[in-house]
């Protein structure tokens, strides 16, 4: 978000400011529709890094096992067909997220274009 504030112009908040607008909708038609496939972004890049957590969850995890530490539990061992289950519903649950933060994008563009 750094990269992106750095290049966000602060006349047109300004610009909105002085046609009247408060600080609330100046925020909501001007800053939000600017910021927030950049939000969405980075909302998606940090579903896949908390995603693939495995470094981190093998050192804090307790005695409950976490969904990577149970799968790399299941491929120490005879791999069985079990281990197929998780992997293709995380997968799709992965395809869901990506392809709903595709849907509010292209929403959001929609929107813009009227």
């Amino acid at each position: 978000m750094f990269a992106v504030f750095n290049c966000f112009n602060r006349a047109w908040e300004e610009a909105a400011r002085d046609q009247g607008a408060t600080p609330w909708q100046s925020f909501r038609h001007v800053v939000l529709p600017i910021v927030l496939p950049s939000v969405i972004g980075i909302a998606l890049f940090g579903f896949t890094l908390f995603y693939d957590e495995f470094a981190r969850t093998l050192l804090t995890a307790g005695s409950d096992n976490t969904l990577p530490l149970e799968i790399f539990g299941m491929t120490t061992s005879v791999t069985t067909q079990v281990l197929y289950a998780p992997g293709t519903l995380t997968t799709v649950f992965s395809f869901a997220v990506i392809v709903c933060a595709a849907v509010v994008v292209r929403i959001i563009s929609a929107r813009r274009a009227t």
